[in-house]
């Protein structure tokens, strides 16, 4: 059986416009068909069921970020709480009163509001004097 060649371009052209137009038939049908499922409230379940997975491990790594994020924070602020506790003397001071709480708190309190923490820390010989000297001149000659 001999195909002649203007036969055969005939047959080429009609099947290329055929695929053309049925591909793109096709492709129109499935992609209103995906926009139709992805718009309803079944791919939400559907989707949420497939990503599950991920969003648990995205959980998971988040709750250990944060928890390091807590432990170094807080024993940061508890280093720094209680190296202030050692400048002022007030570890010291605590320790002194703890059997009586009055006293205990009488002392916060002084060394709180009562700005006696300068007085404290005097006798450490890295101490700086933390009230301004006032002078009596008013910058007048």
């Amino acid at each position: 059986m001999d195909i002649e060649p203007t036969v055969l371009i005939v047959y080429a052209i009609i099947w290329t416009v055929f695929y053309f137009f049925l591909s793109n038939y096709i492709a129109e049908l499935s992609r209103k068909k995906w926009t139709d499922w992805v718009v309803s409230d079944d791919s939400d379940d559907v989707l949420m069921d497939a990503l599950s997975v991920i969003v648990d491990e995205i959980e998971d790594r988040m709750h250990d970020k944060l928890e390091h994020f807590q432990k170094s924070f807080f024993g940061s602020l508890g280093a720094a709480s209680k190296k202030l506790d050692d400048a002022t003397g007030q570890t010291t001071i605590k320790a002194l009163t703890k059997d009586n709480p009055v006293m205990g708190f009488l002392a916060d309190y002084m060394m709180k509001r009562g700005n006696l923490g300068a007085l404290v820390g005097q006798n450490s010989p890295n101490s700086v004097d933390s009230m301004a000297k006032k002078s009596d001149k008013l910058g007048l000659k």
